[in-house]
């Protein structure tokens, strides 16, 4: 098809007619001079209409004979939908290899010839180009000549990045040229920077505290959200996003999610915004006075755990303290985190309320009975109990008796029989024992047990099996006079008097041998002893073993009297 700008006589010819070529190609060239000079009226941007969409191009009717072009990806970068009849401002660059004006959408000065793009370095000002292409390093940049763009100067965080700005139009400045070498560099982070510098700057001088605004979550920390808010971002601290705790930001907010909130604070030194979403509703503790009253019990869930007691969320908001003096009855609790974890749902009782500091104190053991309660009627004095050994003192052991109550048994309530240094040489932890309560004090949640009290001793045993009148064998140990001290067993020893009896015979029956004391004492010593006749004719001496009359049994007193026989 012949253009209908070039005259019938530049027509084509054969090849042969070198001289109607040139002819042609000295009309064609004063055709392009023609509509060069006619598109490059400077930066005027002009209406158009599009005409057609293809696969990567749109097609602009600007009013030319020759329609224009655009990238689609330009529309597509930028979210546009865009179909023929649709209305675009444009500005014309200059001509593609196909014949179309290639257009832009940005009014700026497009540099047509190296003394221009010369010039544009020396002001740094800034031009509008076309990325066609990556290459090794960067990318390549169509400013009306071809240029280089490193992939550091591109503004793109990686690969991908800079795929996507292939086709689309960007503004960049000059950093490097060599007319000579045809060497052109370009620069966009620098001018994306400014940019983004100067509407930060116009932003931070709009916003002020107490305002509402509009945002979109960027990105999500441990500690916060930072939210965009108009080309500028602010700090939504994880704190001020409910008046509940937030375990997690990622918990309540996505990227990307549209939110409110108020502007706490703006420090314009460090271009800091602060911002917060719950400060948009009412506070919780508001509608705490009277709500919640001392002595109520309360179901709630425990949300954090520290080293001097657990706190326990009511309603969204609305947080009590449970002090670790406030979590058991039962035993001493060292860590908190032994007994409750968060996500723990427990029943605790209200110990106060103070709504202007808004802190609230509750209990958990009120809620589960106080074992001592009734200690003094369950464990009542003399009367005998059992349990298990549960720790060591050096002074003694410690019984438990029920879940909550524990009693002591000092290291001299251990044994009648022997001297005991520490406990734990004769008890282990876990061992059931036997115990009389000797003490029960409940203010001071203290009982006293006795293990020696409730075993019987061996004079006990001794008062049980003997009667006044019996004829004993017992060892002398004491002379004075005519009264000394026998010992009838082991750690048994009564007071003798060391006349015979005057109505004995002469000739009396050697004694019937005890057997219940010589089992207590050395036997087999005793059981070698000289007989009562040999006894009876030696003088008393201590050491001796001889045969005695109980006198006196007193099982009350404890109290035993022999006399020589």
């Amino acid at each position: 098809m012949s253009n209908p700008s070039v005259p019938e006589s530049a027509s084509f010819e054969s090849p042969e007619n070198a001289e109607s070529s040139e002819s042609f190609d000295a009309i064609l060239s004063q055709y392009e001079q023609t509509h060069s000079r006619r598109s490059g009226e400077g930066g005027k941007q002009i209406s158009g209409t599009v005409v057609a969409v293809s696969a990567d191009s749109v097609f602009v009717d600007i009013g030319y004979k020759t329609e224009g072009v655009l990238p689609l990806a330009l529309f597509q970068g930028a979210g546009e939908t865009v179909e023929p009849g649709s209305k675009l401002l444009v500005s014309v660059k200059g001509r593609n290899e196909e014949g179309y004006y290639e257009l832009s959408r940005m009014r700026v000065e497009q540099p047509k010839d190296w003394s221009a793009l010369e010039q544009a370095l020396a002001d740094k000002s800034v031009i509008v180009g076309t990325v066609t292409g990556v290459v090794k390093g960067g990318l390549t940049v169509d400013v009306g000549v071809r240029a280089f763009m490193p992939g550091s100067r591109s503004g793109a965080k990686d690969a991908a990045e800079m795929e996507k700005l292939v086709g689309q139009e960007i503004r960049c400045r000059i950093i490097k040229l060599d007319a000579a070498e045809e060497d052109l560099v370009v620069d966009r982070r620098a001018v994306a920077e400014e940019e983004d510098r100067s509407t930060k700057e116009r932003r931070f001088g709009e916003i002020n505290e107490g305002d509402v605004v509009s945002g979109t979550v960027r990105s999500l920390t441990d500690y916060g959200a930072f939210v965009d808010i108009g080309g500028v971002d602010g700090l939504l601290h994880i704190s001020d996003i409910a008046w509940a705790r937030v375990e997690k930001p990622a918990d309540v907010l996505t990227v990307g999610q549209q939110i409110e909130a108020k502007v706490l604070k703006v420090e314009a030194a460090g271009k800091r915004i602060s911002l917060g979403m719950k400060q948009l509703t009412a506070h919780p503790w508001d509608a705490v006075a009277g709500k919640y009253v001392a002595g109520e019990r309360v179901r709630g869930a425990v949300t954090r755990v520290t080293d001097y007691g657990a706190f326990v969320e009511l309603e969204p908001g609305v947080e009590g303290m449970v002090h670790i003096s406030e979590m058991s009855w039962v035993k001493k609790v060292r860590k908190p985190g032994d007994l409750v974890k968060p996500g723990d749902v427990v029943e605790v009782m209200i110990l106060g309320v103070s709504v202007p500091e808004k802190r609230m104190s509750l209990g958990l053991k009120q809620t589960l009975g106080d074992p001592w309660a009734d200690a003094a009627e369950k464990f009542a004095v003399g009367s005998q109990v059992e349990g298990p050994v549960t720790s060591f003192t050096k002074f003694g052991a410690f019984v438990q008796l029920v879940e909550g109550v524990e009693g002591m048994i000092h290291v001299s309530e251990i044994s009648a029989e022997k001297r005991i240094e520490r406990p734990q040489d004769v008890l282990r932890t876990g061992q059931v024992v036997k115990a009389k309560v000797l003490d029960v004090d409940k203010e001071k949640r203290q009982i006293k047990l006795s293990m020696k009290q409730l075993v019987p001793t061996g004079l006990d045993e001794y008062l049980a099996e003997h009667a006044e009148g019996d004829v004993v064998t017992g060892r002398l140990i004491e002379v004075a006079g005519d009264h000394g001290t026998v010992e009838l067993g082991e750690g048994i020893r009564s007071r003798a008097r060391l006349v015979a009896e005057a109505a004995a015979k002469e000739e009396s029956e050697p004694g019937a041998v005890d057997l219940s004391a010589l089992g207590l004492m050395l036997a087999s010593r005793w059981k070698n002893g000289p007989s009562a006749a040999e006894a009876k004719a030696e003088p008393v001496r201590a050491g001796q073993i001889r045969s005695f009359r109980i006198t006196l049994l007193d099982r009350e007193a404890k109290k035993v009297e022999v006399q020589l026989v």
